[in-house]
């Protein structure tokens, strides 16, 4: 598929936190010594092939593995804008998904020299994606608080693996106060890369959108952000420096620690207009604090 132009927003994505595949009733004991049955997020191995090359294998929950195949590959810079892809196809037996290309492909060198990020569930990174996003100019937009405010209590009422099951981050897209897609999964480089492989293959234009995650803000959470054209990323958690040095050389908005009516910017700033009342923000209800909501994640 060519990189398409712009068109409407397909229609919403959400975690379908009951569907039977992604978590499993594990049973226990509490602190008092009493029986216990918790739902637990399920890991699968997948091995991502494009065309006839091993690329990687992944841990995931193992919904939507074509996108998170397709955004891997475009956040590693593998699969170009252009690329012609003529197919991606699933073997939920053998836990492998295959891209397959026009062009043809071979990143052995490459491979080589894959570093391992601070991520979780095995995310990684490589050498050159630094320089790919030196060039990159991000759009011109704004992030107004009302639709700060707007998104993060959505997206903290909005039903979710992570409600249903904990252990889980969380990636959503959203238009200004509006989640347009949410993506789950055992790491947070998984579930952006799942939202950067809807968007390809949906052609959706990204000068308009916010990037919400649960987890830090680091160098891979922007590198990434800046690969898929999205100006502005907001957290719940905290920054790292060099997520913040990164952010500031490309011009990335970047809005960390965003829990009730707090958040702190740290990058980008006048892109941000304060047009909210605080006083109607109401605190954050203590069901939908996540992991990081004392510490930072």
């Amino acid at each position: 598929m060519h990189q398409m132009t712009r068109r409407p927003d397909p229609a919403i994505v959400m975690p379908d936190p009951q569907d039977p595949r992604l978590t499993e009733l594990v049973t226990g004991v509490d602190h008092t010594g009493a029986p216990v049955q918790v739902r637990v997020p399920v890991e699968r191995a997948l091995t991502l092939y494009l065309n006839a090359q091993e690329i990687v294998t992944m841990m995931t929950i193992g919904d939507y593995p074509d996108y998170l195949a397709l955004g891997y590959l475009l956040n590693q810079n593998m699969l170009l804008p252009d690329d012609v892809v003529t197919g991606v196809d699933h073997d939920e037996d053998l836990q492998v998904v295959v891209v397959r290309t026009e062009r043809h492909t071979d990143y052995e060198q490459k491979l080589k020299k894959r570093t391992q990020t601070s991520g979780c569930a095995q995310g990684t990174a490589f050498g050159d994606l630094i320089e790919a996003i030196g060039d990159v100019a991000l759009p011109a937009s704004e992030l107004r608080t009302s639709w700060l405010y707007e998104l993060t209590r959505k997206i903290n009422t909005t039903p979710s693996l992570y409600l249903e099951a904990g252990a889980i981050h969380g990636c959503v897209l959203c238009r200004e106060g509006t989640p347009i897609c949410y993506m789950e999964d055992v790491g947070r480089h998984n579930a952006v890369d799942k939202i950067a492989g809807w968007m390809y293959r949906h052609g959706v234009d990204a000068a308009d959108k916010i990037l919400y995650t649960t987890g830090r803000l680091t160098s891979e959470m922007t590198i990434k952000t800046v690969r898929m054209g999205v100006p502005i990323l907001v957290s719940r958690s905290g920054f790292t420096a060099w997520g913040v040095a990164l952010a500031r050389e490309v011009g990335l908005t970047l809005v960390g620690r965003a829990r009730g009516k707090r958040f702190t910017a740290l990058s980008g700033q006048e892109r941000i207009v304060f047009d909210h009342d605080l006083a109607s923000v109401d605190e954050e209800a203590p069901r939908h604090r996540r992991k990081g909501a004392e510490h930072d994640d």
